[in-house]
C-alpha cells in the first residue's frame, strides 16, 4: 500500500533551511496498522502530509495505493482517507449534509452517499444525529464524524493524524473500539501518528519510531521492547550478601548495577521474562541463605525503547510540549 525511498522534505524560512524529514524508507503492506511514534517536531505529520499529497516531497519518492504522490496527487487522494488533527466538518453544517457533500466530492451518487453515510453513522454510534449541527456535537462525536467522512468512499488506506488528541480516556477508548471494528470488518490499512505510547503499544502491529526526521526503529512493539529495553529486575539485599547474590545473578542476568539503600544494596539487572524469572531467583537466593529485602520486576514500555535509542524520554517531551 505504501512504498517510499529516501523521502525528504525541507522548509525554508528566511535564511534558514529546516530539514523536517531526512530520507525515509518505508513499506506498509495491505491490511497493516502502523503507528508513527515520536516527539513534537520529529517529522511524523510532515511525513503523513507527503504521503497524502498535501505536501510535495523535496526529494525522494513515494507510491501510495499504487500511485506516485508527485505524478498524480489527485489519484492518491481519490484512493485514501485522511483525518487530520483538527475537526474536518464545518461547524455550521448538519451532520447529514456534511456526509452527503463528502460522498459527492468522491464521485458517489446522492443515493449512494446517503446510504454510506447512514451505515457509517450507525457503526460509529452517531444514529439520530443526522440533522444536528456539527457545532452541537461533543469532542468524541466530532472525531467519530471525522472517521465517517474519511471512510465515506470506502478507501483501502486510511491516514489518522493524532486521532485521539485532546480526548478524555473514555472517548479515546470508544474511538479505538470503533476504529478496530471498522478495520476488522473492512480490512482497511491504517497509518497513524500518535503521542500516546499506550495506543501504539496495544493497537499497532508495527511501530515506526521517528526522531529528528529519521526512522530510528521499525518493528512490532514487543520486538522493540525486547531488543532495545528488555525486562529488568531489582533486588535489595543486605550488604553482607552482595557477593553471594552476584554469584547467583550473573549467570542469569546482564548489565548488573548496584546502588545503596537505607537498609542494604539494590542490585538491578536485565533478564528475559522477568515475571517468570524473579520467583526462581528469590527461591535460589533463599537456598543460599540470602534474605531478599525487596524485589520488583519491570517490563519495558515504548518510552524505555525511545530512551534507550536516544538517551531522552519521549513521554516527558510529549507531556511538556518540548521537542526531544
Amino acid at each position: 500500500m505504501i512504498h517510499t525511498e529516501n523521502l525528504a522534505r525541507t522548509f525554508t524560512t528566511g535564511k534558514d533551511t529546516i530539514e523536517a524529514v531526512k530520507g525515509i524508507d518505508l513499506d506498509v503492506a495491505e491490511g497493516e496498522l502502523v503507528a508513527f511514534l515520536g516527539p513534537n517536531g520529529a517529522g511524523k505529520s510532515t511525513t503523513l502530509r507527503m504521503l497524502t499529497s498535501l505536501l510535495t516531497p523535496t526529494s525522494g519518492s513515494a507510491t501510495v495505493a499504487g500511485i506516485d504522490v508527485t505524478a498524480d496527487p489527485a489519484g492518491v487522494r481519490s484512493r485514501i482517507g485522511y483525518i487530520g488533527q483538527k475537526d474536518g466538518a464545518g461547524y455550521n453544517y448538519r451532520v447529514r449534509d456534511e456526509l452527503l457533500m463528502q460522498g459527492r466530492f468522491y464521485g458517489l451518487s446522492r443515493a449512494e452517499s446517503a446510504r454510506r453515510g447512514s451505515e457509517l453513522l450507525a457503526s460509529l454510534d452517531l444514529q439520530g444525529m443526522e440533522m444536528r449541527k456539527v457545532s452541537t456535537l461533543s469532542g468524541g462525536q466530532k472525531r467519530r464524524l471525522d472517521i465517517a467522512l474519511g471512510l465515506i468512499h470506502e478507501p483501502g488506506l486510511l491516514f489518522l493524524d493524532e486521532p485521539s488528541t485532546g480526548m478524555d480516556p473514555q472517548n479515546r477508548a470508544n474511538l479505538w473500539e470503533h476504529i478496530t471494528r471498522l478495520r476488522k470488518e473492512r480490512g482497511t490499512t491504517i497509518v497513524l501518528t500518535t503521542h500516546y505510547l499506550e495506543e501504539a503499544d496495544t493497537m499497532a502491529e508495527r511501530v515506526v519510531v521517528i526522531d529528528h526526521g529519521r526512522i530510528i526503529a521499525d518493528d512490532t512493539a514487543e520486538a522493540l521492547k525486547a531488543e532495545q529495553a528488555g525486562d529488568r529486575i531489582s533486588l535489595t539485599v543486605a550488604a553482607a550478601d552482595v557477593g553471594v547474590t552476584r554469584a547467583v545473578l550473573e549467570p542469569v542476568g546482564s548489565e548488573l548495577t548496584e546502588s545503596p539503600t537505607h537498609d542494604g544494596i539494590r542490585i538491578g539487572f536485565r533478564v528475559d521474562r522477568a515475571t517468570r524469572t524473579l520467583p526462581r531467583l528469590v527461591h535460589s537466593l533463599g537456598d543460599k541463605g540470602v534474605d531478599v529485602l525487596e524485589a520488583s520486576a519491570h517490563q519495558p514500555t515504548l518510552d524505555d525503547v525511545f530512551l534507550n535509542l536516544t538517551g531522552r524520554s519521549l513521554r516527558e517531551a510529549v507531556e511538556t510540549g518540548v521537542e526531544a
